[in-house]
């Protein structure tokens, strides 16, 4: 866990986080968390629509009638029609800024540069729609950046956290995330997208020890 100007920050494995904010407790793309003793949902966020993502069964886990859900087209239906406790379903497509219980959340384009399932296909088009949340609490931002490459839009952004995937082959490597890191700029870096059968947790340690002039967090699993 990750305690960040009055922000906790859980990591729950693979790209799912849960963070603690305001009172608020807001998920990013729930999948494979515990069956117990984990809060319910304020807001839920999913960047896309794979089951590892946007898993339903998941989602219910933790969703309740006061619970906001959030995602971009590729996820409403589903949201919508199997989801069946929650307050209501919003939109955030790539450029979309909405305020949510106080939390301001933009979406930047996620997408595959040179990963494909085959030959001119990859793993996350660009024109899916797929996103990567950027989220405001009261002036701190935390970049999550979906399911990736390394992409131009990254280059700049200096969030105060940035959430990298380092798992390779549906997204962003070690190496090409040293790179994404280093554009992206955030005060504090975190490796993802291992764990819960994605990639290998020694990953994380690689990213670390080849970013040393940079801060990078490496935060345990939780069950």
């Amino acid at each position: 866990m990750l305690e960040y100007e009055n922000i906790k920050l859980h990591w729950l494995g693979h790209d799912s986080f849960m963070i603690e904010a305001k009172g608020k407790i807001i998920y990013i793309d729930p999948f494979k968390i515990a069956k117990s003793s984990i809060p319910v949902a304020d807001i839920i966020i999913t960047t896309h629509e794979h089951f590892d993502h946007c898993n339903p069964d998941q989602i219910s886990q933790i969703s309740t009638n006061d619970t906001i859900l959030i995602g971009p087209d590729s996820t409403q239906d589903i949201l919508k029609e199997k989801i069946l406790m929650k307050k209501e379903v919003l939109k955030l497509n790539v450029g979309d800024n909405i305020e949510v219980l106080g939390i301001k959340i933009n979406a930047m384009p996620a997408y595959n540069i040179h990963r494909f399932r085959e030959p001119g296909i990859p793993f996350h088009p660009q024109d899916a729609g797929h996103i990567g949340p950027i989220i405001n609490i009261d002036g701190t931002t935390i970049y999550h950046t979906g399911d990736a490459d390394l992409i131009p839009e990254m280059k700049g952004l200096k969030p105060d956290i940035a959430l990298i995937p380092v798992s390779g082959t549906y997204v962003m490597d070690v190496d090409e995330a040293v790179l994404a890191a280093r554009d992206i700029g955030a005060k504090i870096s975190i490796p993802m997208h291992v764990g819960r059968g994605i990639g290998e947790l020694s990953y994380t340690m690689q990213f670390k020890d080849l970013l040393t002039d940079m801060r990078v967090e490496v935060l345990d699993l939780e069950e």
